[in-house]
C-alpha cells in the first residue's frame, strides 16, 4: 500500500513541476516581450536609435532635427469676445488663437505687439457674418485673413501659422 502512495504522490509531482517549468517559461516570454516593445517605442519615440557618437554627418543630421522641433513653439493669445451679425440679430463669438513662431525666443520680439494684434483681429472678427464663419471653409478663411492680418503688425516670418484652440459662436 505504501508503494500506491509513493507512486502516487511521484505522479502528482511530475505534472506540477512540467507546469512550474512552463509557467515559468511563459512569464519570461511575456516579460521578455513587454521589454522588448518597450524598448521598440522607446526608440521610436526618440530619433530611432540614433546614437550620440558617430560621423559627421550624423551631427548634422541631429542638428537639423533639433531645428525643426524649435520650430513649433507657440504663442497664446487671450481669449476673444465679439459681436457678429446673424442675419440682422447680434451674436457672440469666442475665439481663442494660438501662433506657431519659428523660434521660441521670438515670444519677446512678439510681446510688444500683442495689444495691436489684439486690436487688429477683433476688428476683423467684428466684421463677419455668421455665415462667413460657420462652415469650415470659412474658418480656412479666417485663418488666412487673420495670419494676414497680424503679418502687417509683427516682424516678418516670426509667425508661421494660426491656430484656432477654441470657437464658440453663441
Amino acid at each position: 500500500m505504501a508503494a500506491k502512495d509513493e507512486q502516487k504522490e511521484t505522479a502528482e509531482k511530475k505534472p506540477s513541476g512540467g507546469s512550474g517549468k512552463k509557467r515559468m517559461i511563459l512569464i519570461v516570454g511575456i516579460l521578455l516581450t513587454a521589454v522588448a516593445v518597450g524598448s521598440g517605442v522607446f526608440f521610436f519615440m526618440h530619433g530611432r536609435g540614433e546614437g550620440e557618437e558617430g560621423a559627421e554627418g550624423d551631427g548634422e543630421k541631429k542638428h537639423v532635427a533639433g531645428a525643426e522641433k524649435k520650430a513649433h513653439a507657440l504663442y497664446p493669445m487671450e481669449p476673444l469676445i465679439v459681436n457678429i451679425h446673424d442675419n440682422g440679430e447680434l451674436r457672440y463669438l469666442k475665439v481663442k488663437l494660438e501662433f506657431e513662431i519659428n523660434d521660441p525666443e521670438a515670444k519677446a520680439e512678439i510681446d510688444p505687439f500683442r495689444a495691436p494684434m489684439q486690436d487688429a483681429i477683433l476688428v476683423l472678427l467684428s466684421g463677419k457674418q455668421m455665415e462667413e464663419i460657420t462652415t469650415t471653409e470659412g474658418k480656412n478663411r479666417l485663418r488666412e485673413e487673420i495670419m494676414a492680418c497680424v503679418g502687417k503688425i509683427v516682424p516678418p516670418k516670426i509667425i508661421t501659422r494660426v491656430y484656432f484652440t477654441d470657437f464658440v459662436v453663441q
